[in-house]
C-alpha cells in the first residue's frame, strides 16, 4: 500500500504535468507507470482507441456479488499557476487548479491497497479525461467504455473542497452539484445610423429587453424554495457610438439542482427569446448545450449507507454539506449508474479554479483511509 510520503510524491508529480481536456497523454503514461508497479495478480488494465487518454483498471474480487466503480478525473485548467511551489506546473498556462491531481492520487492509494488485499467484490477504477470541459464522462458512456465486465453496478467519486478542514469527508442526500447548461443567443435586426433609428432595428435595445426578461425566469417560473440560476455573463454588440447595432451576441449559463428544473428553465428561456423576436421583429437564434453536466444527484440508498459509515467511524471527521451550484460531469454517469459523490476537505484560503489554489496534502492519507474503510464495509452489505 502506498505510504503517506509516496502519496505526496505522486500528487506532486501529477501537479507538475497538468493537461487540458482530451490531451492527458503524459498524465495517462504516468498513471500507468505507477499502476504497473503495483502487485498485478488481481489487476487488469484497459485503454480505449475511441477515448485514448481514458484508463480503466479492474480488480478481480474474491467472491464478487457486484462491481463497484470509482472515478477520478484527470484534466487540468487553462490557468497560469501563481503558487511559487517547488512542484508548480511545468506546463505554461495550465494548472491543476481544481484538485484533480488529488483525485487521481487518492484513487491510486485505494487501488494500491486492493492490489495487495483482494477485495470481495470487483472494483473498476475509471481515470476519466475531460471533466472540466468536453464532458468526458458522457463521452466514455456513449462510446461504450462501460460494457461487459467493465460496467460498474454502482459508482463513487470525490471532489476536493477548500471549505472543509483537511481530511474531512462531506456529503449529503440528494443533489451535491447543480447541473449546468451553456447558453448562446444571437439577435439579428438591421444596422443603421444613430440619427435615423426609424430606419434600423436596434439589437442592443432588444438584447437589453431580453436580459431583463431572463431575470424573471427564476423569480417567477421556478419554485422559490428549489433554487436555480440564469446568468448572462457576456454581451457583444455594436462597433461605434453613432451606429445602431444590427446584431447582438449573448453568452450565459443555467444552473439547476435537478434535471427537470434545468429542462423547465431551458423551456422558459426559449419562450422568452421567441417573445423578444416577435416584439422586436428580430431573428433570434438560441443554442443550449448541457452535454454531460447533469445535476449530481446522489442515490438515496447508497448515500445513506455512505453517510452512516462516515458518521459512525471515529477515525473520520464527517460533515453534512449544502448543495453547490458548480457543475460536475459525474452527474451524467450517476443518471445512468446509481452512486454517490462526496467532498474531501483540503483546507485552503484560495478557492477552486484559483491560480493560488494550494490544498493541504495531509488530506491524501485521510481520504484513502476513509474510502478504503467504506468500500470494505460496503462489500459486506
Amino acid at each position: 500500500m502506498l505510504t503517506s510520503q509516496q502519496l505526496i510524491q505522486i500528487r506532486r508529480q501529477l501537479h507538475r504535468i497538468p493537461e487540458l481536456a482530451l490531451e492527458e497523454y503524459q498524465t495517462q503514461r504516468y498513471l500507468l507507470q505507477v499502476i504497473q508497479n503495483f502487485k498485478q495478480q488481481y489487476l487488469q488494465i484497459q485503454t480505449f482507441p475511441q477515448l485514448p487518454t481514458a484508463l480503466l483498471v479492474r480488480v478481480q474480487g474474491s467472491n464478487p456479488q457486484k462491481t463497484i466503480g470509482y472515478r477520478a478525473d484527470m484534466d487540468g485548467l487553462p490557468i497560469e499557476e501563481k503558487t511559487d511551489l517547488p512542484f508548480a506546473s511545468q506546463h505554461a498556462g495550465q494548472m491543476h487548479a481544481c484538485g484533480h491531481d488529488f483525485h487521481m492520487t487518492v484513487a491510486l492509494g485505494i487501488l494500491s491497497y486492493f492490489s495487495e488485499r483482494q477485495p470481495q467484490d470487483n472494483l473498476i477504477f475509471f481515470f476519466q479525461p475531460a471533466e472540466e470541459s468536453k464532458n468526458g464522462g458522457k463521452l466514455a458512456y456513449e462510446q461504450n467504455v462501460f460494457t461487459g465486465k467493465w460496467r460498474p453496478d454502482e459508482f463513487f467519486a470525490l471532489h476536493v473542497t477548500p471549505d472543509l478542514p483537511a481530511g474531512t469527508i462531506g456529503c449529503r442526500l440528494g443533489t451535491l452539484f447543480a447541473g449546468t447548461t451553456e447558453v448562446n443567443i444571437d439577435l439579428y435586426g438591421q444596422d443603421g445610423h444613430a440619427a435615423y433609428p426609424q430606419q434600423a432595428n436596434d439589437m442592443i435595445v432588444a438584447a437589453a429587453a431580453l436580459i431583463e426578461q431572463i431575470q424573471t425566469i427564476i423569480s417567477r417560473s421556478i419554485d422559490p424554495i428549489a433554487g436555480g440560476v440564469v446568468t448572462i455573463g457576456k454581451l457583444e454588440a455594436g462597433t461605434i457610438r453613432n451606429a445602431i447595432a444590427g446584431h447582438a451576441h449573448l453568452e450565459g449559463t443555467i444552473r439547476g439542482l435537478s434535471q427537470s428544473m434545468i429542462e423547465r428553465i431551458d423551456q422558459r428561456l426559449r419562450e422568452v427569446t421567441a417573445g423578444i423576436a416577435k416584439s422586436f421583429n428580430a431573428e433570434v437564434k438560441i443554442q443550449l448545450n448541457q452535454g454531460g453536466y447533469w445535476p449530481v444527484e446522489n442515490n438515496p440508498h447508497l448515500t445513506a449507507e455512505f453517510i452512516n459509515y462516515m458518521k459512525e467511524n471515529s477515525q473520520v471527521n464527517y460533515q453534512n454539506t449544502q448543495p453547490a451550484m458548480t457543475g460536475e460531469d459525474f452527474g451524467y454517469l450517476l443518471a445512468q449508474i446509481p452512486g454517490t459523490m462526496f467532498w474531501l476537505g483540503v483546507d485552503d484560503s484560495s478557492q477552486l479554479h484559483s491560480a493560488t489554489f494550494n490544498p493541504q496534502e495531509s488530506a491524501l492519507r485521510a481520504g484513502v483511509t476513509a474510502i478504503v474503510g467504506f468500500l470494505q464495509a460496503h462489500m459486506q452489505q
